[in-house]
């Protein structure tokens, strides 16, 4: 019973079958999953944990004898501590957005340039490039008021926009550059950082191609209407898309809230690639000043902060002929952001209790002798740490550290930017109640969990897949050495 493999199971039994089979709250069932994981691993399974990861042999014990409650706690703030100010500000900035019509000014002006048809597409692939230098989640919070301006606009496929707003962020998190994990890998399997961007890029635009197509389909098989929720009720969202555009803020005031974050984080992205470690960015002190400020603005909880306080100026302008009190945005916007933060932490909390498991070393163990030719079992790997234990980022370090050695020593018939490709993509399969990046699609696009179950993750396995045929057709024809 100490297995992880059962372990896992037993997890997934608790949260899948609490949530569907029981109707739990997620964050109960997610809760529950994670107690009963904790209750079954043993306390060596944790200190071996922790020493894998670098930990030193005496902090290893501390958190192998600590209580179940306690290294469930830390696991929930730790989640907290990553995302809790970013969705309740997020929360913020889209409440705003919409009431303020920023969020309608924007969609007006993207119609008059794309049309309605092509509107989707204008979604997947802004999504796409705007998940290369900003985080999965960042991007599904800025977007997602659009999305649903846009549904009230054109009157339909609002599952269709929220898959293609899916589908780019998800894809670019793992393909391409500076995000997390793919720096990691690249940095692990010694690939140039540029080829991998190039390399991701273009497997990333036939991912998400598919991706559409899928999304096309699911629109039309499923159609999800736009629901009411605390941060956007419908009525408000009608009101302001009858306003005549005269009445709207201008474009450039409109997109603040969104760029305001997006350029100070890129520009920090770009400084941190080139600084050098103890050393001055520039021999002028004000320059210095200058770009250490830019950094320290590109901290993302300081940059969605900023891009929040943007986007209350921008409402408190519009209402300032309205007795309205701005008080009362906020606390919707956070009613709403609230309950997303506590699904996700106990999602988190759920991931690092089967983290403590060992399933990632488990699964390592039973692939190291596995046979099969190399990028196929880079994307496999990849894929079942995904699926185990919720993090695409964990999954791309632990195959790439699986893989490493393969890829540096081997006599291999192709470049190993083609392993470090593979692992990308089959770090996308498979999302489910384990994963924090689940809930926050699924809580701010109002979908059940059913719905994201049959849409979300069927998207993403397919794009995984879709990766994994170009890789190896590309590997084939153009091995690069």
């Amino acid at each position: 019973m100490t297995d992880p493999l059962i372990i896992l199971a037993v997890g997934v039994l608790i949260v899948v079958g609490g949530i569907i089979g029981l109707k739990l709250h997620p964050f109960l069932a997610l809760l529950l999953g994670a107690f009963v994981v904790a209750l079954m691993t043993p306390a060596s399974a944790i200190e071996q944990f922790a020493l894998a990861k670098g930990t030193a042999p005496a902090a290893a014990l501390i958190l192998a004898k600590k209580s179940i409650g306690e290294r469930i706690a830390t696991e929930f703030g730790n989640t907290c501590g990553k995302i809790g100010i970013l969705i309740a500000m997020a929360a913020i900035i889209g409440k705003c957005m919409l009431e303020s019509g920023a969020a309608e000014r924007i969609i007006r002006s993207m119609l008059r340039l794309t049309g309605i048809e092509k509107a989707p597409i204008a979604f997947l692939v802004s999504s796409f490039f705007l998940g290369i230098p900003v985080f999965f989640d960042t991007v599904i919070f800025l977007m997602m008021p659009l999305a649903k301006a846009m549904t009230l606009r054109i009157g339909k496929n609002y599952l269709l926009l929220v898959l293609c707003v899916m589908a780019g962020a998800a894809m670019a998190n793992s393909l391409v550059p500076p995000a997390p994990g793919p720096l990691f890998l690249v940095g692990e399997m010694h690939i140039p950082i540029g080829m991998m961007m190039v390399g991701g890029t273009i497997v990333g635009l036939f991912t998400i191609t598919t991706g559409y197509l899928f999304a096309v389909w699911a629109n039309r098989k499923w159609p999800i209407p736009l629901r009411d929720s605390l941060d956007a009720r419908l009525e408000d969202i009608k009101v302001i898309a009858a306003k005549e555009t005269i009445h709207l803020p201008a474009l450039g005031l409109s997109l603040l809230p969104v760029l305001i974050p997006l350029v100070f984080i890129c520009a920090d992205t770009a400084l941190t690639a080139m600084a050098t470690p103890g050393t001055p960015f520039t021999s002028s002190p004000f320059l210095n000043k200058l770009l250490n400020l830019v950094k320290f603005f590109g901290d993302k909880n300081i940059a969605i902060v900023t891009g929040g306080i943007a986007a209350l100026l921008i409402l408190a302008r519009q209402k300032k002929e309205s007795k309205e009190n701005l008080t009362a945005f906020v606390q919707a916007a956070l009613l709403s952001g609230g309950g997303i933060i506590l699904i996700t932490a106990a999602g988190g909390a759920f991931g690092g209790m089967l983290q403590q498991t060992g399933i990632s070393a488990r699964i390592a163990e039973m692939t190291k002798e596995y046979q099969m030719a190399l990028i196929p079992m880079a994307f496999f790997i990849a894929a079942v740490v995904r699926t185990a234990q919720g993090s695409a980022t964990v999954a791309l370090i632990t195959a790439s550290g699986i893989l490493s050695g393969m890829a540096n020593s081997a006599h291999l018939e192709f470049h190993p930017l083609y392993l470090g490709l593979a692992i990308g993509c089959g770090s996308k399969l498979v999302p489910w109640m384990n994963d924090a990046g689940f809930w926050i699609v699924c809580k701010l696009s109002n979908l059940t969990e059913r719905e994201a179950l049959k849409t979300i993750s069927p998207l993403l396995v397919i794009m995984g897949l879709t990766g994994l045929i170009v890789i190896m057709i590309g590997a084939r024809l153009f091995p690069l050495i």
